[in-house]
């Protein structure tokens, strides 16, 4: 039997003000471009009257010929949108602290072929995360930080980013609080992940305040990196319910599975190109 050859995919997102018109004109664009489209998704903001747009697609276009067969028709609508190979690996850059976890289901998931990332380099402000790095053959950099260092310690991770081409930084469990001026440079580019506690629990032991006060639901929120702490665009958010019965660590270790299993979904999305901001929120196309 003679092997095929599958077809170029290629994904479509965009924003633009609501107006009638723009989806048979999108539509239009990529039949006239000869393309096949596989999944469509729209959405329509009626708070801030935008129109969101997600598009895979099937073609035997060249990439650069579809882009210029698109063009027109994003211009003429005042577009902001991006055109995508569909499944190509984003680059990745990981920053992490001295909690394992985050970072451990990110490799795990990159390495058995689930999450549609590369990763160049992994940061972080301490060595104890080396051997991990190590174990999936992953570069690992030590740039320690502290109230001397912070501009040197920024510097060097931008010289990081360019050398490596990354696409997007996760903070998974990095314990250190970017600048204002590094948070505008990586807008919609950085994803955070956080326990659910805030801003009940604040500081350290934050499970051990949550377990002193009896909580009944814990649970993580994934989000966009803003100069607000802990207040970007939220990706994605999951909860679990428990009882009087399960002790401080119990909870902590709850804690970890559901902030593993909730940035690894927002950083799926975000590479699959399903997450769109919205002002201070984001459209998600699951």
């Amino acid at each position: 039997m003679e092997g095929t050859t599958a077809t170029p995919g290629f994904v479509l997102t965009l924003s633009c003000a609501d107006r009638p018109g723009i989806v048979h004109a999108v539509a239009g664009a990529l039949l006239q471009a000869g393309c096949n489209i596989t999944d469509s998704q729209q959405y329509g903001s009626p708070v801030t009257g935008t129109f969101f747009m997600r598009v895979a697609v099937e073609t035997s276009t060249p990439f650069a010929a579809l882009q210029d067969q698109l063009a027109p028709v994003a211009s003429a609508f005042g577009m902001d949108w991006g055109l995508h190979r569909a499944g190509a690996p984003v680059r990745t850059l990981i920053m992490a602290s001295k909690s394992a976890h985050c970072l451990n289901d990110l490799l795990f998931l990159q390495r058995s072929g689930t999450l549609p990332i590369d990763i160049p380099a992994i940061v972080s402000n301490h060595r104890e995360l080396q051997g991990l790095a190590d174990f999936y053959q992953v570069p690992f950099h030590y740039i320690p930080v502290n109230s001397g260092s912070k501009v040197d310690a920024e510097d060097a991770l931008r010289v990081l980013i360019a050398e490596n081409s990354v696409e997007l930084v996760v903070l998974a469990r990095y314990m250190q609080v970017l600048s204002d001026e590094l948070c505008t440079e990586l807008a919609g580019q950085a994803i955070n992940i956080h326990h659910s506690f805030l801003p009940s629990f604040k500081g350290a032991r934050p499970y051990h305040q949550a377990h002193a006060r009896g909580v009944k639901i814990i649970g993580a929120t994934a989000h966009y990196v803003t100069a607000a702490l802990d207040e970007g665009p939220i990706i994605e958010q999951e909860v679990i319910r428990v009882d009087h019965g399960r002790s401080a660590e119990q909870l902590v270790a709850l804690g970890r599975d559901v902030e593993g299993r909730t940035l690894a979904t927002a950083v799926q999305w975000h590479a699959e190109h399903r997450v769109l901001l919205d002002g201070n929120r984001t459209v998600v196309f699951n």
